[in-house]
């Protein structure tokens, strides 16, 4: 084997967010760690939870498609939804990873072999193997439980989220996944839904505390849109108060926020939804004690706003050099 270069990074997040950067960290260190939610109850990934008692495995195969390598073919492949019949909207990647759920003694176990078998480039690690549900708290002091209820539910009440939890509360973390944190050079928290990819991460037990000891350099990845049903109205300093509600007042040292315009009629688009380009109230967010830093990091190959991998990884490798570290990559 070759020798190892680039700093140890750990992404903690779900969702498209989390794939989107995966795809270009995965070119800049042989050293990177995906720590992925598993508070998910919708679409394909909820009937197998609920038919086979097992972790949502959707998260972790779109971490899987972005980290291949062979990224193609296997996203092709991972993705393919089966058009008709009982399996009609499921992806094979999550009956491929169901499968070997079945045959291993953990969804950790499950996920390790899943990756051998694809050679992807990193570890993917759930967060925790419990079999864990996402309530939120509205500010009106009603709640709903299930992660996919809650744009719903939010619509219906018309108001903010107050914060979230988990059911059961305080679920043990994979210990991999504490040990990978420990180590690390650059923890990113982000990019994704705010309460329901970033934060159910934070609240299981021994996450943020790991964060909050962790020597390394932390960076929130801020969104580029609000989320229409989860954030509308906020700001990206409301964005770092709720993490830092949620995890703890160490979680960030920096966020990294775009500043790249989005063209006329994406966000033309996205009006539609009640989703704005996110507001950097610079100001605000320092009082929280964060530096921030803004980068033009949209993928403009998409005709959606999502962050470009690539040029997150860079941004993030600047960044880390920038505060007088010497690992070479």
């Amino acid at each position: 084997m070759g020798k190892k270069h680039g700093p140890a990074i750990v992404a903690i997040g779900g969702g498209h967010g989390l794939s989107a950067v995966l795809r270009g960290l995965k070119n800049c260190t042989d050293d990177l760690t995906a720590i992925v939610t598993v508070a998910d109850d919708g679409g394909g990934s909820g009937t197998l939870r609920e038919e086979l008692g097992m972790p949502p495995p959707g998260d972790i195969r779109n971490c899987m498609e972005a980290l291949a390598d062979e990224e193609s073919l296997m996203r092709t492949l991972l993705a393919y939804r089966y058009p008709e019949g009982r399996l009609a909207g499921q992806a094979f990647g999550n009956l491929l990873l169901a499968a070997l759920d079945g045959i291993s003694t953990s969804f950790d176990q499950a996920v390790a072999q899943m990756s051998q078998v694809l050679a992807i480039r990193g570890t993917i690690l759930p967060v925790t193997n419990e079999n864990i549900q996402l309530e939120a708290v509205f500010e009106n002091g009603t709640q709903v439980c299930g992660e996919s209820k809650i744009f719903n539910f939010k619509k219906q009440q018309n108001c903010g989220i107050h914060h979230v939890r988990l059911i059961p509360e305080h679920p043990p973390a994979l210990p991999a996944a504490v040990e990978a944190i420990s180590r690390a050079d650059i923890i990113l928290l982000g990019p994704g839904s705010l309460y329901t990819s970033v934060i159910p991460n934070l609240l299981v037990d021994g996450i943020s505390d790991a964060i909050e000891e962790s020597k390394a350099l932390k960076i929130y990845v801020c969104n580029i849109m609000t989320q229409d049903g989860e954030t509308e109205g906020m700001t990206a300093s409301e964005h770092l108060a709720a993490l830092l509600e949620h995890g703890g007042p160490q979680l960030v040292d920096l966020c990294l926020c775009n500043n790249a315009t989005l063209p006329r009629e994406m966000l033309y688009r996205y009006q539609l939804e009640d989703a704005v380009p996110l507001v950097v109230d610079r100001r605000e967010m320092e009082i929280l004690g964060a530096e921030v830093v803004c980068r033009p990091l949209t993928d403009e190959k998409v005709d959606f706003a999502r962050h470009a991998g690539d040029k997150v990884a860079q941004a993030v490798l600047e960044l880390y050099q920038q505060r007088g570290h010497t690992k070479t990559f």
